[in-house]
């Protein structure tokens, strides 16, 4: 076991305690320790994406036994993103122009996180019980689900702000459904990705391991430990994560 190895291990575990705490898996910030440390460019989607599935699919259960994840307002999203991210997870694109894009709106939208931070609680109670009305939610669903298979992410930092910002939701529900439809995205991303090309590293079962633990720590945070406006102040911190990955990359 290298230095490299172990060094990405306590990486891993950070991301995802960071991000499962906000309903996520950590996909970009899994991409941004592995750039950091000059890893095999055609092992990072793969691995991303399959710390994803584990990471995601822990906080589901964690985060639908708390009673956060309404499976009639996930689907809309899912449906539609699905096997978009499917197919996009095949096609290979210059990047530079495209990060560049992606990454100022993730900046802007941890802006507003945090603008809006101190009156989350009055907006949770506004919005609590609210339905995604169809059509935003699969046309929204298809492109996240675009946008999740070309960057290898699994498509939470972009929903959970837009869930926010859109007012369909309160905030630890907005978790729960970007953790529900990360996992789905990711299972199908992974799919798709590892049928056009890519390989999963040896290290990968350690890697599993260390972020399976982070991912437990982290879903407690977000369910039990952390109020309602220092989640969104979380959430805020892991978009500006993922936006330093998009444009420092």
């Amino acid at each position: 076991m290298d230095a490299i190895s172990l060094a990405l291990a306590g990486l891993f575990f950070l991301v995802a305690v960071l991000y499962a705490s906000v309903g996520h898996a950590g996909a970009s910030g899994y991409i941004a320790a592995m750039a950091l440390m000059g890893f095999a460019p055609e092992q990072v989607r793969p691995t991303a994406l399959a710390l994803n599935l584990l990471v995601g699919g822990i906080g589901l259960l964690r985060w639908w036994r708390g009673g956060h994840v309404r499976w009639r307002n996930v689907l809309p999203f899912v449906l539609a993103s699905a096997p978009a991210a499917f197919f996009a997870a095949q096609i290979d694109l210059p990047r530079e122009r495209f990060s560049l894009l992606l990454g100022l709106v993730l900046l802007v939208a941890a802006i507003g996180v945090f603008r809006h931070a101190d009156s989350a609680e009055q907006e949770d109670r506004e919005t609590a019980g609210r339905r995604v009305p169809w059509l935003p939610g699969l046309v929204a669903g298809a492109a996240i689900g675009t946008l999740s298979g070309l960057t290898g992410t699994g498509g939470a930092i972009f929903l959970t702000p837009l869930l926010l910002f859109a007012r369909w939701m309160p905030t630890r529900e907005a978790s729960g459904t970007s953790v529900a439809f990360v996992w789905i995205n990711s299972l199908t991303g992974l799919a798709g990705l590892l049928h056009a090309t890519g390989s999963l590293p040896p290290m990968l079962p350690l890697w599993l391991g260390v972020v399976a633990v982070g991912a437990l720590l982290g879903s407690q945070l977000g369910l039990h430990w952390l109020p309602v406006r220092g989640l969104r102040r979380v959430l805020g911190v892991v978009l500006l994560v993922a936006a330093g990955k998009l444009l420092f990359a």
